[in-house]
């Protein structure tokens, strides 16, 4: 149940940013900060409560910010320091709150720490905030264990010692510009403190942490059982993720947190079975955790229902809000995922009402209310790491990444001054930007303006539940704070209960809804 004294983060809006892709005003063809408040009207006309802004810290940039060389600064490239108060200053006026990524389980190689630990000796104390081991076989040859990075290739990268000599390995569970931190060591939380509060005390509003699931390692770090696993992919048998020990990290954070009452944290947390995952969410833990069940579901009735279900069962174990989201900066967008073309955008606009019309935490990524779709991006243009270390077969994720375009009939569509932008924007996109969607009142940025101030005006929760209807197999049907939601992922048009019908994503067949769309009903 809804708890009586309901916190700002329940049922909110989170609206993703990737700072790279939404707005550039210097003419580097990479977005700012300076970009985000520039759009601020955009984002109070959606009518959202809250920003995630990806990292945006010190970096050298190998995995696009993910890579933190300075935790407690901003990188230039965004603007620095003055440009992220500027925009907290700005959120704040108009009512939206700032979340920041946060990345906990690594550093960039280029951190003062590592590059101590480069220069030290083996089992010195700087070599001990990260996970140094010997190698195994003559002269230590092979890596320590047969863990593989989640970004493709081996997931131990071999040093040359301070005489010239091959040295001992460091663990990476990503790219090799990114070694794991050792968590077992004290000094590591202990800087992690000063970093969660250099933010929370100059106005942030919480943090969603990156690999929340992952920074405890298991002793003796055994052998993976499936070292084929495929990139990005993980299972509940894996010893790189989901230990024990990571519990032990987040009371501490929450411990933390507690000093900021109005604060949040949300963990990514890729982990299915749902005991494991509300083990997260436990009170003096993760305020929320992201589940992507839905993310993974098939258009399909039975799939997205076993979805919604698994998600609220997992937060119920801890009595948590639910979260939902559909796409971000690490999976497929939701339109090409479906189908593609008018198909693909017809159902993420049916699903975009199933989601939110579910009690809980919504996050939309950039570009989802423009109904932006997955862009294959030219060989020579991919810049994920994903693609060098999977040796050109894995593309990455850089085709849901292209620049947010906001006007105009050719490339960079207003998204900067600069033609050559960090990604290449499709020339198509002329009819998708903002510009172009506003003055349609029938477009898709025109539909969600519409379907979230409906979330906001005629939906009530009161609790964590939805109450389901059995309407026709291939359709979907609940009622969830007063509102009845019936999606048709059929093939033939599908006849609607009774009542004031106050959203359909595409236009009624006949009186009826037509495939591949949804529809709100007030129920009372």
């Amino acid at each position: 149940m809804i708890q009586a004294a309901v916190p700002w983060w329940a049922n909110a809006i989170f609206y993703q940013v990737y700072p790279r892709s939404f707005a550039d005003t210097n003419g580097d063809g990479v977005g700012d900060l300076d970009g985000v408040v520039a759009h601020l009207d955009h984002l109070s006309r959606l009518g959202i409560d809250a920003i995630w802004l990806n990292p945006v810290m010190v970096s050298p940039m190998a995995d696009h910010g993910y890579d933190v060389a300075d935790p407690r600064d901003v990188d230039p490239l965004f603007g620095g320091l003055a440009a992220l108060e500027r925009l907290i200053a700005d959120a704040h006026a108009r009512g939206i709150r700032i979340t920041m990524d946060l990345v906990p389980n690594h550093t960039s190689s280029k951190h003062v720490w590592f590059q101590a630990a480069l220069a030290a000796d083996p089992g010195s104390p700087a070599r001990e905030r990260y996970i140094f081991r010997d190698g195994l076989g003559v002269d230590g040859a092979a890596p320590p264990n047969n863990w593989v990075s989640v970004f493709g290739g081996p997931a131990w990268t071999r040093v040359t010692e301070a005489d010239g000599s091959p040295g001992q390995w460091y663990l990476h569970l990503f790219d090799a510009e990114q070694p794991d931190l050792n968590w077992e060591n004290p000094e590591v939380f202990d800087d992690l403190e000063k970093t969660l509060r250099f933010w929370l005390d100059r106005g942030v509003d919480g943090f969603r942490i990156d690999v929340a699931h992952g920074m405890a390692k298991p002793p003796g770090l055994p052998d993976m059982t499936n070292p084929d696993l495929e990139m990005l992919t993980l299972d509940d048998d894996d010893p790189r993720f989901n230990h024990d020990g990571v519990h032990e990290i987040h009371r501490g954070i929450r411990s933390v947190l507690d000093d900021y009452p109005h604060a949040v944290t949300i963990g990514e947390i890729w982990v299915f079975e749902n005991e494991d995952f509300a083990k997260y969410l436990r009170p003096d833990e993760l305020h929320m955790g992201f589940n992507f069940r839905l993310v993974r579901a098939e258009f399909e009735a039975t799939s997205i229902r076993e979805a919604i279900e698994n998600a609220l069962a997992a937060a119920s174990l801890a009595d948590a809000s639910p979260t939902w989201t559909l796409s971000n900066h690490d999976v497929e967008r939701e339109v090409s995922r479906y189908g593609d073309g008018a198909t693909g955008l017809a159902r993420a606009r049916a699903m975009a009402m199933v989601m939110l019309a579910l009690p809980g935490a919504m996050f939309l990524y950039n570009g989802e209310e423009l109904g932006l779709p997955n862009v294959e991006l030219p060989d020579g243009a991919l810049q994920d790491p994903v693609w060098e270390r999977s040796g050109h077969t894995e593309r990455g994720r850089d085709g849901c990444r292209v620049p947010i375009p906001w006007a105009g009939d050719a490339p960079p569509f207003g998204f900067s001054t600069n033609p050559d932008t960090w990604l290449p924007m499709p020339p198509d996109w002329s009819a998708l930007t903002v510009e172009r969607q506003l003055a349609d009142p029938d477009s898709t940025l025109a539909f969600f303006r519409t379907i979230l101030q409906l979330r906001r005006t005629s939906f009530h929760f009161t609790e964590y539940d939805v109450e389901w209807l059995q309407l026709r197999d291939d359709a979907l049907a609940f009622v969830s704070g007063g509102v009845l939601c019936v999606v048709n992922t059929g093939t033939t048009a599908l006849p609607l209960p009774d009542g004031e019908l106050l959203a359909v994503s595409a236009p009624l067949v006949g009186g009826e809804l037509a495939p591949d769309a949804a529809a709100w009903i007030a129920t009372d």
